[in-house]
């Protein structure tokens, strides 16, 4: 499964996310690490020292999600200011 506008894809299916009970809005292209972390976080309870290992790949994966919406954003902000820079705003007069 692939989404549109990333360069990652999504490695867990929506059966799996289901069944694991991953909540909707972090169903995205990390929730493949998401889903091994809440197990280990359950079986652990919770402890703050476990799962480390686990939690910084799922915030690493988060973290180059995030990085690359900003990129894309700002490609877009420069082709827009290429566009805007075409038409002047105020047109220039004879030598002012």
């Amino acid at each position: 499964m692939e989404v549109q506008g990333s360069s990652k894809k999504m490695i867990a299916t929506q059966a799996e996310m289901v069944e694991a009970r991953v909540p909707i809005p972090y169903r995205d292209q990390c929730a493949h690490l998401l889903i091994p972390l809440n197990k280990c976080r359950q079986s652990e309870f919770y402890l703050p020292w476990k799962c480390e290992d686990e939690r910084h790949s799922y915030e690493k994966c988060e973290y180059e999600l995030v990085m690359e919406r900003m990129l894309q954003m700002q490609k877009i902000r420069e082709q827009e200011a290429k566009l805007k820079k075409g038409v002047p705003l105020i047109p220039k007069t004879a030598n002012v």
